[in-house]
Order: structure tokens, then C-alpha cells, then sequence
């Protein structure tokens, strides 16, 4: 009940409360389903862009531009057949949830974290691949 008071203690402007209406009363694969094809539409992503401090850290330390950037982006190929494994490791990985983490798995291929060190990327890539997934960096 706790959710539901501090949905209506939001507010809501009124040229919006008939989208919200309606997207309040769908199911969550309705919702799941809705997002995907927002995405696919505006071809924009509902995950939350991930930045690695260690590469604004490394900028700002007056870093040659014409220098190879040391960070990539991991891209998830493919989930596996051992989705329930590779859902945890995004879990923890990216700190989200169990919704957000099999969005991700459902989604690939997929970038699932951009702008990371190499040694780190390296480290998730190891982590995804135990579990299951086929995982590339870029």
C-alpha cells in the first residue's frame, strides 16, 4: 500500500494524467512490451546510461586526446541458455534490478555498460561468459 500513497502523492500534469491512467492499469508484460517498442520507435534506451569514473578521472588528469582510449563498451551478444546465471551477474554488475537485469538479457544483443576501464570490462566479461553469455567489447 506504501507504493501505491506515494504514486498519488506525485503530481501529475494534467496534459499527461490520461497516459498515466492507462499505463498505470497495464500488466507488467504489457509494460515490458510498451517500453520495447518506445525504444525501438524514438531509438532511445529506457536503461540508465552508465558512466565509469575512472575514464572522466583519466580526462581530467590532462590525458593526450590523440591517445587510444583505455575504456569499451560491452556488448551482450547473448544470454545463453542459462539466462537465471547471467541475470545475477547483471544484477550485481550493474546494480539494478531483477526486472532491469532480464530486460537486459531479453534485449541482446545489447551494449550493457559503456565507457568502462578495460581491466574492468575484462573482469565482467569473464563473470557473463562462467555464467553462460556470449559477451563482446567494443
Amino acid at each position: 500500500m506504501d507504493e501505491h500513497n506515494k504514486e498519488e502523492s506525485i503530481e501529475i500534469p494534467e496534459k499527461f494524467r490520461g497516459i498515466v491512467e492507462t499505463i498505470s492499469q497495464m500488466s507488467v508484460l504489457d509494460l515490458s512490451e510498451l517500453v520495447k517498442i518506445l525504444e525501438k520507435k524514438f531509438g532511445v534506451s529506457a536503461a540508465m546510461p552508465v558512466m565509469a569514473p575512472t575514464a572522466v578521472g583519466a580526462t581530467a588528469a590532462g590525458e593526450s586526446e590523440s591517445e587510444a582510449p583505455s575504456t569499451v563498451n560491452i556488448n551482450l551478444t547473448s544470454a545463453g541458455g542459462q539466462k537465471i546465471q547471467v541475470i545475477k551477474v547483471l544484477r550485481e554488475a550493474l546494480g539494478v534490478g531483477l526486472k532491469e537485469a532480464k530486460d537486459f538479457a531479453d534485449a541482446a544483443p545489447k551494449v550493457i555498460k559503456e565507457g568502462i576501464a578495460r581491466e574492468e570490462a575484462e573482469e565482467l566479461k569473464k563473470k557473463l561468459e562462467a555464467a553462460g553469455a556470449t559477451v563482446e567489447l567494443k
